[in-house]
């Protein structure tokens, strides 16, 4: 996700099959976290597809990557397919394209094409949400700078608040990484003037 503090993954699972020169290419994406999760949906697919002649896959998990031509020539399949993530904008993901052969053989532009394009179009059905990588925060301080302590979370950012009132409050929240830096140095500012008691990153 290289230092950002937001990245895309499929909204959903999705199938897509085509029908190319009598091969039919059906293409599966998952969303997939680590490579347990990976190797299980590529289980799931195979099994689905145990007669088929490729199970060419592709993923990117964080910021690993892993491409498989499954026996078809070097660079005809795997490849395209990760490119075809890549184009997409989307991590977390894997996209399986199932081939069974037609008995015409496409060429490696054929095939590069095809893999790449049942992929893409796999993934357009798939959707895309948006993540954003956050950190949590916690405050303390007197009923008095509830106002300046709201304002300056929601003004970084800051969602799933949890707040405690007792003699004192105390609030917790999830800040976006990329607001960290700037809401640490007020934070810094407002215990130094005594506006709050304390503060600290949690996770």
């Amino acid at each position: 996700m290289h230092g950002t503090s937001a990245y895309s993954e499929p909204a959903q699972p999705a199938t897509y099959e085509e029908k190319i020169k009598r091969s039919v290419f059906i293409a599966n994406v998952q969303a997939c976290h680590d490579e347990e999760e990976a190797r299980e949906f590529l289980t799931r697919i195979s099994s689905q597809h145990r007669d088929a002649t490729h199970n060419c896959r592709a993923y990117i998990i964080g910021e690993n990557e892993y491409f498989s031509d499954d026996g078809e020539p070097s660079g005809t399949a795997g490849r395209p397919i990760l490119n075809a993530i890549k184009r997409a904008g989307l991590v977390n993901v894997m996209v399986i394209v199932t081939r069974y052969f037609g008995g015409v053989k496409l060429g490696v532009r054929g095939l590069i094409d095809a893999y790449g394009e049942t992929a893409a179009k796999a993934l357009d059905l798939a959707g895309k949400v948006e993540r954003v990588i956050t950190c949590r925060v916690s405050v303390a301080f007197g009923y008095e700078a509830v106002g300046t302590v709201t304002r300056l979370l929601e003004s970084a950012g800051g969602i799933n608040a949890s707040w405690e009132y007792g003699e004192s409050v105390s609030v917790a929240c999830d800040v976006p990484v990329n607001a960290y830096e700037g809401l640490a140095g007020e934070l810094d500012e407002l215990t130094a003037r005594g506006i709050i008691a304390s503060w600290e990153k949690t996770s």
